[in-house]
């Protein structure tokens, strides 16, 4: 009986502090929210319902919630006419603040045309399965663009790089993903870019093959590929342009041939002429003459 007394007032004071205990951690605790809670309130504008993106908002879409002045986020809004007709580029949940940098400008369109910044462009490319990498391109991911085609005046086939780092912004009609991660598969998928961009895609779409690949968002390096040309897939070089053939002299002899001595014609030694010897007898006086024969009298 002596054991049962000292028990129960050993558990009878153990719980006596305990209430004291947490009456004063109680008052210390109201004290302090009213405290945080003492000062100026602000009106903040909040989501009265989940807004997807692209929605232009109305006054059903908003609301007003009472915060403290100390608490109002920055870039946040007091007032609701603030965030009328302006679409919504981020997706929001309700009570959720509504941000500056979640709103586009008011008159900046409907659908996908608020997400285009100034001075950017969306082209639309069409792709199958293979293209769009077996349909787990999602809107807000990134790819990389190449090109498959002749060159004008090449005989091989060249695999190039045109764009690098694009952003995804739909994926056929679709602007944003449900977070499941969910294939989509469309025949188009729609990418940002800049208007030289565009022109390059739109060369490219035409004039040879595109194909997407898919590349971590993370992931910013523009990597610098000199490009793939068929015959260096099996291990050959490019063909080279034929040469012009050159005449093909011959050595010259490095035996000296000595010309022979030309030989001067000559006349035929003139006969002489036929001559004899006759002595005549004038008078006194004998002399000698000398008489030719006919042929050369003449």
């Amino acid at each position: 009986m002596h054991l049962d007394r000292r028990f129960f007032f050993v558990l009878g004071a153990s719980l006596l502090w305990a209430l004291v205990v947490a009456s004063v951690f109680y008052r210390l605790a109201a004290a302090g929210a009213h405290g945080r809670s003492a000062g100026p309130e602000r009106p903040l504008v909040v989501a009265a319902r989940p807004l997807p993106l692209g929605t232009t908002l109305t006054r059903e879409c908003v609301q007003l919630k009472k915060v403290p002045e100390n608490l109002l986020p920055k870039g946040g809004f007091s007032r609701v006419e603030d965030v009328i007709d302006r679409p919504v580029i981020s997706a929001m949940q309700a009570d959720e603040p509504v941000m500056e940098s979640r709103l586009a400008a008011r008159g900046s369109g409907l659908g996908l045309a608020p997400l285009i910044a100034p001075g950017m462009r969306a082209i639309a490319v069409r792709v199958n399965d293979v293209v769009g990498v077996a349909g787990f391109i999602l809107p807000g991911m990134r790819v990389d663009v190449l090109v498959t085609g002749q060159p004008a005046g090449g005989s091989d086939t060249y695999t190039r790089t045109v764009l690098q780092n694009i952003t995804v912004l739909s994926a056929g009609q679709t602007i944003e993903t449900d977070g499941k991660s969910q294939t989509i598969t469309t025949p188009v998928v729609t990418l940002l870019v800049n208007p030289e961009q565009a022109e390059a895609l739109t060369l490219a779409n035409n004039q040879g093959h595109v194909q997407l690949v898919l590349r971590n968002s993370a992931d910013r390096e523009v990597a610098g590929t000199p490009g793939r040309q068929w015959r260096e897939l099996f291990g050959t070089s490019a063909a080279e342009p034929p040469r012009p053939e050159l005449p093909v002299r011959k050595p010259a002899s490095t035996v000296r041939r000595e010309r022979p001595p030309e030989v001067l014609a000559q006349a035929p030694p003139a006969p002489k002429p036929e001559t004899a010897e006759v002595t005549v007898i004038r008078g006194t006086v004998k002399t000698q003459e000398t008489v030719r024969s006919k042929g050369e009298e003449r």
